[in-house]
């Protein structure tokens, strides 16, 4: 017995001592923020920071001090870390089917395979699983904007009627500017002399930008927007696309002009055009047609379905029948008491296999019977023609525009709303 408990102090020993010896070599992570009760690691700063460096290699892109970036990764992952815990309150879950449609879409626009893309993040030095959790978290906290902030919005259709009335009479609006945004943001509950202190500060990145400093880096190491590390970028947008404030001030201004300082609810805003460009007129084919339709059931089979269909074709071939007197007595749908007319129509709007069907036809010319997801169709092209859609779009457009336009100002409150209601502390680095 004694033998024995001497024998199982050593190994004890012997495993504590190579535990010991283990942990010298590995360095625990670190944790850089504390926000409510989740963290932000220090690994995952260092990582954001080493993509936003690479993209900005690839880009030809200067950055601001590492201070500076490090500043604002980690105010960006404070915000991340708040809508996740947001987004799981609210059982936001994104599958991986989900995930892996979003991910081939990204390599779709890239023009590259599903593998060439994974490959392509690997080279870049980035571990793909990361990668996927990065868009994971990406969808998440979208969603969970969308939520958060669309409930706060309304557009009445007043607001709709008077942009459509404007958009009329403007002759410009087929002029769309680039724009960059920096925001010198106010704290929680400004004071007058913070507000003065603020509107110096945006005077003097005006400055800046007037002498010819590079607007993305400055708007990475100062702007408090969502789009900070994004150098700043608010992307192409029409005159009716911008805030009220920006479009008054940029509006038939030149390429290169730098606004502001234009005081919001939220701080001093900055906006350069970056760039003009005039935007094309849009027209979208359209078809016209009518179908017959035959849905199989218990006693309609699918081979019965298709050889009813094949006996209409071929009666009416041999004009011992009308194509709209058949869809009326045998169609099923409600097109068939229009003899199966469904007419001017985006090919887009229909059942793939019906589009496709429709494409592959001449004027006047009958399909073969062929399944879509409603059933067994035969379908013929009466018309096609060029449509200008502006006149039937612009309610939507006009609808889309306001309800956009609100949404970037109201997402910057919640998100500072949410912010200040949180418990964050700032353990490596800083926040504003």
């Amino acid at each position: 017995m004694k033998n024995t408990l001497s024998a199982l102090t050593f190994i004890t020993t012997c495993l504590l001592t190579t535990f010991q010896a283990n942990a010298k070599e590995v360095e625990l992570d670190r944790v850089a923020a504390i926000v409510n009760t989740g963290v932000v690691l220090k690994s995952e700063v260092t990582a954001l920071i080493k993509d936003i460096k690479q993209q900005s290699e690839l880009n030809n892109q200067s950055l601001p001090s590492d201070k500076a970036l490090r500043t604002q990764v980690i105010d960006k992952l404070i915000t991340t870390e708040l809508l996740l815990q947001i987004g799981e309150r609210m059982g936001v879950q994104i599958s991986d089917a989900q995930l892996d449609q979003t991910i081939s879409n990204i390599a779709r626009e890239n023009q590259l395979s599903l593998e060439q893309f994974r490959q392509t993040i690997i080279a870049s030095g980035t571990d793909y699983d990361t990668y996927r959790e990065n868009v994971r978290n990406e969808i998440i906290t979208n969603e969970v904007k969308r939520a958060s902030v669309g409930r706060r919005i309304y557009v009445s259709p007043q607001e709709v009627n008077n942009l459509l009335e404007l958009m009329k009479e403007q002759t410009n609006d087929n002029i769309e500017y680039h724009l960059g945004h920096i925001l010198i943001a106010f704290p929680g509950e400004p004071n007058q002399e913070q507000i003065v202190a603020e509107k110096e500060r945006a005077q003097k990145v005006i400055e800046l930008l007037n002498d010819g400093s590079d607007f993305t880096k400055i708007a990475i190491a100062s702007s408090g927007d969502e789009t900070a590390l994004d150098g700043g970028d608010m992307g192409w947008k029409s005159i009716n696309e911008m805030p009220t404030l920006f479009s008054e001030l940029v509006d038939g201004k030149e390429k290169g002009t730098v606004v502001g300082p234009i005081r919001t609810g939220l701080g001093f805003s900055i906006v350069k055009i970056l760039d003009i460009r005039g935007r094309e007129t849009v027209e979208i084919e359209e078809v016209k047609s009518r179908h017959i339709l035959i849905k199989p059931s218990v006693i309609m089979s699918e081979a019965k379905a298709e050889a009813t269909l094949q006996g209409f074709l071929d009666q009416i071939a041999a004009g011992e029948a009308d194509f709209a007197e058949l869809a009326k007595e045998f169609s099923e749908g409600p097109t068939s008491v229009r003899g199966g007319d469904l007419g001017w129509s985006d090919p887009k709007n229909y059942d793939p296999a019906f589009s496709a069907a429709l494409a592959g036809l001449k004027i006047d010319e009958y399909s073969k019977p062929f399944r879509s997801s409603f059933g067994w169709h035969i379908t013929q092209l009466t018309g096609r023609r060029m449509q200008d859609t502006t006149d039937q779009m612009n309610a939507i457009k006009a609808q889309n525009i306001i309800y956009n336009r609100k949404f970037g100002m109201e997402s910057a409150r919640w998100i500072k709303e949410t912010r200040e209601e949180a418990y964050i502390e700032v353990i490596d680095g800083g926040t504003r």
